[in-house]
């Protein structure tokens, strides 16, 4: 166990420089953020002051040096619109999307781990092709679209619901049910193929042969090993919440690290944006690791490997 960590550590470290070495050149193909901020009558001399200013003078390759080494000390630049350390904006808003995610898995294990153990106990019936509706509407729907939808819905033509920002508990509804649906597909999907293969297993068998009922069978028996896939998706969910929240957020104006990535690159905020990309890359990392971790536990034959 410990050389496995050990690698996916080293693996990290590598997929994190990749990382960083793609978002500093990208970022700069959207331009100059001196365009942004000097006034239409500003001088060369203006402009000029302002470039050596943010340090942005110098050719790219001693620029990406800089980042780096500073990168390595923990100083990931300073935001150029927000004037604050990059780090610091960052974990001030990343409360607000950790508040969305817990309830955005609950709404999808909630409602598609259910749906996936009926659709497949009842295997090619109708139940199985309205849960499999459900799932191919909950994964090609656009999030935005949902999103504008239940806007117009809800808070424009019902007046239910407010339409944006963060609030007392009403405002956290939208965007959790923007968030979760495409997660009550994927949960459901992962369900049904795990459960359809569990029950055809051998020791499936033998509990029926050994008189316990039905019920034991499927959600105790079945269902307990039909969820360790369904583990490792929850990480990989959990990551895509992380960095998928960017068109949620913008959509419901929610001030959360989604919304401010849109915002690193709409304003050209370099040392923004590639701050908010490496500490999402470290969460989603970590949060892999864990969860690889967790799954060697819950899996004897990992283990043994």
């Amino acid at each position: 166990m410990k050389r496995f960590i050990a690698r996916r550590l080293m693996q990290g470290v590598v997929l994190l420089f990749m990382v960083a070495t793609i978002v500093f050149f990208l970022g700069r193909l959207t331009g100059n953020p001196v365009d942004l901020m000097l006034p239409e009558d500003a001088t060369a001399e203006d402009r000029a002051h302002l470039i050596q200013t943010l340090d942005l003078d110098g050719p790219l390759s001693d620029q990406f040096l800089i980042f780096i080494g500073k990168a390595l000390h923990g100083d990931l630049g300073n935001s150029i619109r927000m004037k604050q350390p990059a780090v610091e904006a960052f974990f001030d808003r990343l409360p607000n999307t950790l508040v969305l995610i817990p309830w955005a898995l609950l709404l999808g294990m909630m409602l598609g781990i259910p749906l996936g153990v009926v659709a497949a106990l009842n295997r090619g019936g109708w139940l199985d092709r309205a849960a499999g509706t459900v799932a191919v509407l909950g994964v090609a729907m656009p999030s935005f679209w949902l999103g504008v939808l239940l806007i117009f819905v809800f808070s424009v033509e019902l007046g239910w619901l407010p339409s944006s920002r963060m609030g007392g508990p009403a405002h956290y509804i939208l965007p959790v049910i923007t968030l979760g649906t495409f997660l009550v597909a994927g949960f459901m999907r992962i369900t049904r193929s795990a459960m359809l293969e569990v029950m055809e297993s051998e020791f499936v068998k033998l509990a029926r042969i050994k008189g316990l009922s039905e019920t034991t069978v499927i959600w105790k028996h079945c269902l307990r090993n039909a969820l360790i896939p369904v583990l490792t998706l929850w990480g990989v969910f959990v990551g895509n919440l992380i960095t998928g929240a960017i068109v949620t957020e913008t959509v419901f104006a929610w001030p959360g690290i989604g919304r401010l990535t849109y915002e690193a690159v709409i304003y050209r905020d370099f040392p923004l944006l590639q701050a908010v990309i490496i500490l999402k890359s470290i969460l989603i990392l970590t949060i892999n690791l864990g969860v690889d971790i967790l799954y060697a536990y819950v899996d004897p034959r990992i283990r043994l490997a």
